[in-house]
Formats: C-alpha cells, sequence, structure tokens
C-alpha cells in the first residue's frame, strides 16, 4: 500500500517560546513524502528512509509514532523530498514531519484531518525532544495553509488568519544553524513579560505588528542584529519582516510585485536570497475562528 504526504514550510510571526503561544505563516516551500507499507512482511525493522541522509530522529519518530496511531502493521518504507534548510528557521522539521505522518496513515488506508497530523507531530517532537513546545504552530501551518495562532501547551488552534492575496515571503538565510530549540528555552521564558506584545497583538489579529514585536525579543535572546535590516526591507515595501524561528533566517512579508525590490534591500554575499509565495489557506479547519 502507497500514500503520499504534503505539507509546507512556515516563517514566524510569534515564537512560541516564551509563553506557550505561538503564531506562523505558511510558505510555498513543500515537503513531500512517499510511504510504502508491506504488510505481508514478517520483520520488524524500523521504518527504512531514503535519501539516506533525510533519516533524521524527527523523521524516524514521527513514521513510528504514525504506523502506531493508524494501524500500519508491516513494513515502512519511506521516500523524503524536502529542499527546506534545517535548523535555519524555516520549521523543516515540522513540514517533514507532518508529511511523512499523513504519507504513513494514507498508506495505512487512513485520511486524517490536518489538525490531527499537526498534534501528533507537536506530540512527536515533545516526546523526542526535538522541540520545546511542539511547535504545534508550525505543524499545522504547514499542513492547512495561511496564519494560525495557536496554545502550543494544549495543542489548541485560538485563530486563523489570512493574511491576503498576492504576498510572497522574501528571505534571506544564512549559513549558520540555531540551536535546538530545548537549549535555549530558559533563555526566553526568561523574557516571558515581554513577549506578551507580541501575543496579544497575534491573538487580536494584527500579525504585523506580532511579527515585528517578536522579532526585536527573538533577536535580543539570540544575539542578531536585524534592526536596521527589518528598516530596509520596511522602507522597500515590506508589510512586516523579521527573523523566523530562532534564525539565523531574516523573512519579510511583501505584496510579490515589489518582491525585487526588497530581495535588493537584503544583505549581499553571504546567505541565499529568494522570494517564496505565501501559502494560502484552500478551507477553513476544526478550531479556528
Amino acid at each position: 500500500m502507497r500514500g503520499v504526504g504534503l505539507s509546507r514550510a512556515a516563517i514566524s510571526v510569534v515564537n512560541a517560546l516564551p509563553l506557550g503561544v505561538g503564531a506562523a505563516l505558511a510558505i510555498d516551500w513543500p515537503a513531500r513524502v512517499t510511504a510504502t507499507l508491506d504488510r505481508a512482511s514478517l520483520t520488524r525493522r524500523p521504518p527504512s528512509v531514503r535519501p539516506r541522509s533525510s533519516s533524521t530522529p524527527i523523521v524516524r519518530v514521527a513514521a513510528t509514532a504514525a504506523q502506531h496511531r493508524f494501524g500500519a502493521a508491516g513494513q515502512l518504507s519511506l521516500t523524503v523530498g524536502s529542499t527546506i534548510p534545517a535548523r535555519r528557521g524555516l520549521k523543516s522539521s515540522s513540514a517533514v514531519g507532518s508529511a511523512v505522518v499523513q504519507a504513513t496513515a494514507r498508506a495505512a488506508g487512513h485520511e486524517p484531518s490536518p489538525d490531527a497530523i499537526a498534534r501528533l507531530v507537536a506530540e512527536v517532537g515533545r516526546s523526542s525532544g526535538q522541540s520545546a513546545t511542539g511547535a504545534f504552530d508550525d505543524a499545522l501551518a504547514g499542513a492547512v495553509g495561511g496564519g494560525v495562532v495557536t496554545d502550543n501547551r494544549t495543542d489548541r488552534c485560538l485563530r486563523r488568519f489570512d493574511p491576503g492575496p498576492d504576498l510572497a515571503a522574501v528571505l534571506w538565510i544564512p549559513a549558520r544553524r540555531h540551536p535546538p530549540s530545548p537549549a535555549v528555552v530558559s533563555r526566553f521564558r526568561r523574557r516571558a513579560r515581554l513577549a506578551r506584545r507580541a501575543v496579544d497583538a497575534a491573538t487580536d489579529g494584527d500579525w504585523r505588528s506580532a511579527m515585528l514585536a517578536n522579532s526585536e525579543l527573538v533577536e535580543s535572546v539570540m544575539g542578531y542584529r536585524y534592526g536596521a535590516l527589518r528598516d530596509a526591507a520596511l522602507r522597500a515595501g515590506a508589510l512586516a519582516a523579521g527573523v523566523s524561528g530562532l534564525g539565523p533566517t531574516f523573512a519579510a512579508v511583501v505584496p510579490a510585485a515589489r518582491s525585487r525590490v526588497v530581495l535588493r534591500a537584503l544583505p549581499p554575499g553571504s546567505g541565499v536570497r529568494r522570494t517564496v509565495p505565501l501559502f494560502r489557506a484552500p478551507r477553513r479547519t476544526e478550531g479556528g475562528r
């Protein structure tokens, strides 16, 4: 039996580490996973993963959890296709994990809702120690599209929002990688009071102000100096801009017609610069407004 899973990367509106409430916007940078389930196999080997470089802890643990959750008995083989860079703030683990869960469930004959997929990925992230909060916001945004505000302590969607048509994310992706979130969560929780402004703005629907306030906080905790870059992106026509996730990626949300102008405002030389359309939600899901 065979199943295909598809999810997408996302950029941060609010980082969930300080208060447990996060917000994210999906971008159209996909992760695709094909799962093949051999129910006739009598072996009980761990899931096989191709290419070998994609056999990461989140892929292996998500596949095993999905097999248990959806009764996918037999030998599971996965083929992972993703170019989302890992540990750069673009939610690669959530995107790939969601695609693994969806593909495995479909191979077993099930069609779980995006909410159910995102909750399982969040459970896996926490239980495996890969994520301090489970990143339910990242997984849900990548699964359903559009923007979401979630309580990652209860894996509940607080709000869905559509930032509007014809928007893109202009990205600057430096080569360095961020540390795992469990390694820095205590630093963020010491700043919980300062995170309230971003959380309140996001839950009120003001995602632009939320993104700015969040970026100021994350930059101060992680040591990024993106203030001048944010100002340059906004002057060039961005609606909002800031660090995504734990960085080092810098993301600006822009009208598609202004994307080239904002690209030229990004630092020259080091890092990857690219434009990716936002991925808008095709339909509503449970738990949103």
